[in-house]
């Protein structure tokens, strides 16, 4: 992610069968929503290359990021897109020259993201689009609910890190609004960005938790042995929901806006 970030990424592979295989589908729903001019676009916070790869469907498209293990990933897997290392908060682009710029899933972990908003439209044109979405951690995200509200009974620290994450203030529906309002950004436009986490048994859920991404692997790397298997026990319990094992399908929703410049 970006510098200064609270997200670990450290494993392209591990991140993309934790989450990027999710954030692909929701960078076609951002990509749809932004409804970008012609020209070339720029995903801030590219990671492993979701939204990027869903921008450069419909032309050109850079990606960039600090996190060189996803860039790593990215340029082994995703071909096409042109992807920089560089911060949010100091795009290494002139002034105008793309068409549109978007940040999926990253102005939460930045350092300063009024910073990062403010360079996302300097680095847009006049008449261009700027879009971002995060998570809705409180409301629309059950695979982290689940884990969270249950390793929280049992686990203090689970209880510390859920708060944290879903009293972010970008978490909460007015959050974004009000980021764009402070970067200066007005005519923001809002919605609620819905996909869904097929997971084929509670192994392809649990298993890719444990890859260390972010605050979800963070937590389970620093488990002691005795309470992650407690902690996995009443996931499980919660997962299968007094069903066999097998395929689940949660939703995951992210808050989302767009802004002409």
């Amino acid at each position: 992610m970006t510098q200064a970030s609270s997200y670990n990424a450290s494993d392209g592979a591990a991140y993309e069968v934790f989450l990027g295989r999710w954030t692909r589908a929701l960078g076609e729903r951002m990509v749809a929503f932004a409804r970008f001019p012609e020209g070339p676009l720029l995903d801030v916070g590219c990671g492993t290359g979701s939204l990027t790869t869903a921008m450069a469907k419909r032309g050109s498209a850079i990606g960039v990021d600090v996190a060189l293990p996803y860039l790593a990933y990215a340029r082994e897997h995703n071909g096409g897109p042109r992807l920089v290392a560089g911060e949010a908060s100091r795009l290494p682009f002139a002034d105008g020259v793309f068409a549109g710029a978007a940040a999926q899933l990253v102005l939460n972990f930045v350092a300063d993201p009024i910073a990062a908003v403010t360079e996302m439209r300097r680095v847009t044109r006049k008449g261009g689009v700027i879009a971002a979405s995060v998570w809705d951690f409180r409301g629309g995200l059950v695979y982290q609910r689940m884990l969270w509200d249950t390793a929280a009974g049992i686990d203090p620290n689970a209880a510390k890190v859920r708060d944290r994450l879903f009293s972010t203030p970008l978490a909460l529906p007015e959050g974004l609004p009000a980021l764009f309002a402070r970067a200066r950004i007005k005519h923001v436009e809002t919605a609620s960005l819905i996909v869904r986490m097929d997971y084929a048994s509670f192994a392809d859920y649990w298993e890719p938790l444990l890859g260390g991404q972010g605050p979800v692997g963070s937590y389970a790397a620093a488990l002691a042995p005795k309470t992650r298997a407690k902690v996995e026990a009443a996931v499980r319990a919660a997962y299968l929901s007094g069903a066999p094992d097998g395929q689940r399908s949660l939703i995951a929703a992210a808050w989302a806006v767009r802004a002409v410049v």
